[in-house]
């Protein structure tokens, strides 16, 4: 991989720093990669793959990338709009927010989308129990409008299929044979750690469990080989227990407070497809 390629949404758990780890994980004869949890895309767009599948629950993002990919020329200059001064300031910023929660057209809604994500709080992507976009505004002195990283996703998106389902419905639906690769939302390192809701559904110790437990079935089946991050934890490796697993240092961190930060281990676990050995015929 000679030069890596950065998602153009600011996304927490982003794995643009481990792109390199993850893809050499990946078997290389498959030919389609699936991503259940797509997230901004880092693996997507620092691999080569001749198909991929992008699937995610939140309805907001895969809208984005349907609108990136079908005109991308139009939408990346209708997103160009909003990064003005005047759209930089804390009470426009709650005026989009709250505009952006009444919002019903996908169009319109996937540009203010892309606005809160570069203006809001520290790239967070959260929503409270109602279902409503409730990130707090950032104070960047001038937020950057990721104009060729929107392009770079849109060409390659033409491989791509965006689909919007649960995450276990898009692993075993995927075609034999594919790489499936697995970004969760994390297990939390505390109670407190739990930062981020990514759709107003959330992800419990229970989806967790299924996910593991799919991947384990669709390896064992010989299907697919399945990798899957997370932070490593003893529930995480209790889980993980029939997996292969690789950990790592990485440098992101989880407190607000600069003072307080501490890096993270995270686990890379793969369930590597079982070979059925073809009976031996003689005679």
């Amino acid at each position: 991989m000679l030069k890596k390629t950065r998602a153009f949404l600011k996304w927490a758990g982003g794995k643009y720093s481990l792109v390199e780890s993850i893809v050499e994980l990946l078997p290389k004869r498959s030919k389609t990669l699936v991503e259940p949890f797509v997230g901004a895309g880092s693996v997507f767009l620092n691999s080569n793959f001749e198909r991929y599948i992008l699937n995610d629950i939140n309805p907001d993002l895969i809208a984005l990338y349907q609108h990136l990919k079908a005109t991308p020329e139009a939408f990346i200059q209708d997103c160009k709009l909003m990064y003005q001064s005047k759209y930089n300031q804390e009470d426009a910023y709650y005026q989009i927010r709250a505009e952006f929660n009444q919002e019903k057209d996908t169009y319109r809604r996937s540009i203010l989308f892309t606005y809160l994500n570069r203006h809001g709080y520290n790239g967070l992507c959260r929503y409270n129990n109602s279902g409503f976009y409730n990130v707090p505004f950032g104070r960047y002195v001038k937020p950057y409008f990721p104009e060729h990283e929107m392009y770079y996703f849109a060409k390659k998106s033409q491989k791509a299929e965006f689909t919007l389902v649960d995450f276990e419905t898009c692993m075993r639906s995927a075609p034999k044979g594919s790489a499936i690769y697995c970004d969760p939302p994390y297990i939390s390192l505390s109670e407190t750690a739990n930062f981020t809701q990514y759709a107003k559904s959330g992800f419990n110790i229970h989806d967790q469990k299924r996910l593991a437990d799919t991947a384990q079935q669709l390896s064992h089946e010989g299907k697919n080989t399945v990798l899957i991050s997370n932070h490593d934890t003893p529930i995480v490796r209790n889980l993980y227990l029939p997996a292969k697993i690789k950990t790592q240092n990485v440098s992101r961190v989880i407190s607000q407070n600069a003072g307080t930060r501490q890096a993270v281990k995270e686990v890379l676990a793969l369930y590597k497809v079982k070979r059925i050995k073809q009976p031996i015929i003689t005679g």
